[in-house]
């Protein structure tokens, strides 16, 4: 009967039991208490990691439950005094106040089999065993506070892990043809634009001609999970890596612009993004997300989606590959390529069919140029 006076969303409920959480445990923030998805996703984070290591030890070691304790610490994270106060022994709460750090340098007192049998070996090895027991100094360590971006995309990554069922697919592109064009096109495009293509130009136009004949790739899901939006148009995210974070500036209707517009806008986008010029909307109203680490080296990876899109492409490096080529071993460039989806919004079979059009677009990219 108490289950049934819970007031959750449907969405709440399915991740709940994803997760294992506990409905009655989790405070609602929506009307009359209700629960939404968000709350039950912040729950289980919290009551993973909102727990100082140095408490987790003294509760383990003490046998202390935790469950339903808020900290002290920012968030609510249990820290070494919240835990201390459970403790309801005066002399044992004095001693761990007072040295348990210096406690927790030392190892464990063995129990009385494994002591003779040390005792035993130390009597054969005396000699050497000085050395051995000398305390080692501790590393230097630097604590620093996230930055704001980095808390934005904790945050992000965070709600997309927990809210989205996702597969991924992985597919090996032989890169010999778009190599090759992008050879011939290099002195054509620096001449009209200004700009060097890259092999990711060539990749991007590609996803964003596949992404007109797969709507649901190319779709969005409301926080709710109760309708899909599906985009007559693509606006391109590009996954672009720096020292402070991640930020994904936004081709924004790409699918009508040719190679030379797109390079000349990317180029822009990706300037502005290191130079810190990039304006909020420019980060904004994606439909697709694109993350090449394939300058790196990464032979595969798999990229966490940039909700709300239904998914994301994730591009490896391109490689020379012994491969079966019409009947014969043959050295060809290969590169791996996976696509992660929602799983709510996309099926293996539509995934594959979007990968099937895109790989073939890739090892035929003259289409590109018409």
């Amino acid at each position: 009967m108490e289950e049934t006076k819970l007031r959750a969303t449907p969405a709440a409920r399915a991740l709940a039991r994803r997760l294992g959480v506990d409905l009655s445990n989790v405070i609602g923030t929506g009307y009359k208490g209700r629960i939404h998805r968000d709350d039950v996703a912040g729950f289980n984070f919290e009551d993973k990691i909102h727990i100082s290591p140095l408490a987790k030890r003294i509760a383990e070691d003490n046998q202390i439950s935790l469950k339903g304790i808020r900290g002290s610490g920012r968030n609510g994270k249990i820290m070494k005094d919240d835990v201390i106060k459970l403790i309801s022994d005066p002399e044992l709460k004095a001693r761990l106040t007072s040295d348990y750090f210096a406690e927790l340098s030392t190892p464990k007192a063995p129990s009385q089999a494994t002591a003779k049998t040390q005792n035993t070996t130390q009597q054969s090895a005396e000699p050497s065993t000085s050395v051995a027991t000398q305390s080692q100094p501790a590393g230097e360590t630097e604590t620093v506070a996230l930055s704001q971006m980095r808390k934005i995309i904790s945050k992000r990554m965070t709600e997309s892990f927990y809210s989205a069922p996702t597969f991924t697919q992985t597919w090996e592109v032989d890169m010999t043809e778009m190599l090759a064009l992008r050879a011939k096109l290099l002195d054509p495009i620096r001449e009209k634009t200004g700009k060097k293509l890259t092999v990711t130009d060539l990749i991007s136009m590609s996803v964003v001609r596949t992404l007109l004949k797969h709507k649901f790739i190319n779709a969005s899901l409301n926080k709710e999970a109760t309708e899909i939006t599906f985009h007559n148009y693509v606006n391109l995210g590009i996954a672009v890596g720096m020292d402070e974070g991640l930020l994904v500036p936004v081709v924004k209707n790409a699918e009508k612009m040719s190679l030379s517009e797109f390079v000349v806008a990317i180029k822009d986008l990706t300037e502005r993004t290191f130079s810190k010029k990039l304006l909020p909307d420019e980060q904004s109203g994606s439909t697709f997300t694109i993350s090449n680490l394939g300058m790196y080296g990464v032979d595969n990876f798999t990229a966490i989606i940039n909700m709300p899109n239904a998914a994301i492409l994730s591009v490896a490096a391109t490689k020379d590959t012994l491969v079966a080529y019409n009947g014969e071993p043959k050295i060809r460039p290969i590169m791996k390529m996976s696509l992660t989806c929602d799983h709510r919004i996309i099926d293996g079979l539509t995934g594959a069919k979007f990968m099937a059009d895109l790989k073939a677009s890739m090892e035929n990219p003259l289409s590109l140029l018409i």
